[in-house]
């Protein structure tokens, strides 16, 4: 089930003191796209601080549930009867990932499940920033079609060779990923590294858990949502008007609107179940009519974040959140 193999390359002489020391480039299947999906195999390819390969790593991982779209990465429940669970390779997976920065293709994916993962072993992985090398590509204006990784790696000349083979998409990227590298220290561009917050609290719906194998994009199983690997949640109404914007130095009011954007350290449905139950309107998007964004990346360049500074909503991070919901102001009346 496990594989680990150990290289040596050379590296250019000259490199930008601020950048980092080390990398792991990672890559997960999973058994979906949504919170409550599993990891079912992992590949990671550490790479030292100038992109040459040390060694590489990959393992299939038993999810303990129906293993998805198996016409996608090919893992059916036999494969993965007799791989270990994801706990039983955690020590290991941590090892590949300490100290390093995690390196992935829609990099905020690969770490949620990661933590996810590591939040029911009731660990936290040792990862404490991440680099997307789709947002790496956008700073290195390349001339790409679109943001798959079969387009980044066509750009570089890496040969995919088994596409959804973590190992494989895992080696393309890392190929990918050095002459990127490469570019943006030779042009002192700075890397677009986002701080990972390790989940702390984690609770599985139970129903996501039972399900059955499909065995063709018509096939229904547990919680795989094409196109969205946060599926949509019906919440009661907020009973309280909206009493408009969150001021600094003053109490959030019930019926403020608030607005969530990266990761947070305590699961993301959590914190927004307990902005509900404190009487808040938790809502999925910005707008003007927005009171609050929470954010522990307001620096980074999602689209809640870009419409904040336009709107000039209020910004705090998860901390000072929390310490705003121990004293929530009721609704007028």
């Amino acid at each position: 089930m496990l594989e680990d193999h150990t290289t040596t390359a050379s590296s250019p002489t000259e490199w930008p003191t601020a950048y980092p020391q080390g990398y792991a480039v990672v890559d997960v299947e999973t058994t979906g796209l949504a919170r409550d999906d599993r990891i079912i195999s992992a590949a990671v390819y550490r790479l030292d601080a100038r992109g040459e390969v040390e060694d590489h790593w990959y393992t299939l991982v038993n999810p303990e549930r129906d293993p998805g779209p198996v016409w996608i990465h090919g893992l059916t429940s036999e494969v993965l009867e007799g791989a270990p669970l994801f706990r039983d390779v955690a020590e290991e997976f941590a090892v590949r990932l300490d100290g390093r920065v995690l390196v992935a293709h829609n990099a905020v994916f690969d770490w949620q499940m990661i933590a996810r993962e590591y939040a029911r072993a009731e660990r936290e992985a040792p990862v404490r920033q991440r680099l997307c090398t789709i947002a790496l590509s956008k700073e290195l204006a390349l001339p790409l079609p679109n943001h798959k990784l079969e387009s980044l790696a066509a750009h570089f000349g890496v040969v995919q060779q088994r596409a959804h083979h973590a190992l494989d998409d895992a080696r393309v990227l890392a190929e990918a990923f050095r002459p990127s590298l490469r570019a943006a220290a030779a042009g002192g561009v700075r890397l677009p590294l986002l701080e990972c917050r390790p989940l702390t609290e984690w609770t599985d719906r139970p129903s996501a858990l039972i399900g059955r194998q499909a065995s063709g994009p018509g096939g229904g199983y547990g919680s795989y949502r094409p196109g969205s690997w946060r599926p949509s949640r019906k919440r009661p109404a907020c009973p309280h008007p909206n009493p408009g914007r969150y001021e600094d130095g003053k109490r959030l009011k019930q019926g403020m609107r608030v607005a969530f954007s990266g990761d947070t350290s305590v699961e993301r449905e959590l914190l927004e179940d307990r902005a509900a139950e404190a009487g808040l309107h938790v809502a999925t998007s910005m707008s003007r009519l927005t009171s609050l964004l929470v954010t522990n990346d307001p620096g980074s360049g999602t689209s809640k974040v870009v419409k904040a500074r336009q709107f000039g909503t209020p910004v705090v991070d998860e901390a000072a959140f929390g310490q705003l919901l121990r004293d929530v102001e009721p609704a007028d009346g």
